[in-house]
């Protein structure tokens, strides 16, 4: 089973990877959120927050659906206390092509994004056929494995897979050919 730490698991994008990942019984998520507020936002959905320091350490992934302007804060703080192999996953470009993530040699940086469902598409449902942002419409996904081992890139996908569903296609890319998207 894999253990995942979800940071911003309250937040509007967290809220929504948070609900995925509890549904799937292959991963152990521990749901984290700074703020009182977010705590009490995870209880209300049936979720347990786990605090920072109890969620990292055993983590085989920490996934960051936090703002940019953040990434590179909470990344100096967890990176040291990672274990070796771990993978972190971002799901921007801009913090990574920006250099806001530590340099640590064994672990693996996994970065994705959504591309929203297409405007003109084969949906049959009218709910489906007016998603504009993802979550119920087919959308595509692009993925970089920044750094780590090859075997690294299929877990990460496996995961965004589950963050964005339902994903049509995912298209592997580098992290700044994202970043020019």
């Amino acid at each position: 089973m894999t253990t995942i730490a979800l940071f911003g698991a309250a937040g509007k994008i967290g809220a929504r990877i948070a609900k995925l990942l509890s549904e799937d019984s292959s991963y152990k998520t521990l749901f984290i959120e700074a703020g009182e507020a977010g705590q009490e936002r995870l209880r209300a959905a049936g979720l347990t927050p786990t605090p920072e320091a109890e969620a990292v350490p055993p983590a085989d992934v920490v996934i960051l659906a936090v703002p940019d302007l953040f990434i590179g804060k909470i990344a100096a703080g967890i990176v040291p206390v990672l274990k070796s192999g771990a993978m972190v996953i971002g799901l921007d470009p801009a913090a990574p092509h920006s250099g806001k993530l530590p340099p640590r040699s064994d672990i693996s940086y996994f970065i994705t994004h959504p591309c929203h469902p297409p405007v003109y598409n084969n949906e049959t449902e009218e709910l489906a056929r007016t998603d504009y942002f993802g979550g119920v419409a087919k959308q595509n996904i692009v993925c970089s494995l920044m750094q780590g081992p090859e075997a690294h890139y299929a877990l990460g996908e496996e995961i965004a897979r589950k963050m964005f569903a339902p994903v049509m296609n995912a298209h592997r890319i580098t992290v700044e050919q994202m970043a020019i998207l």
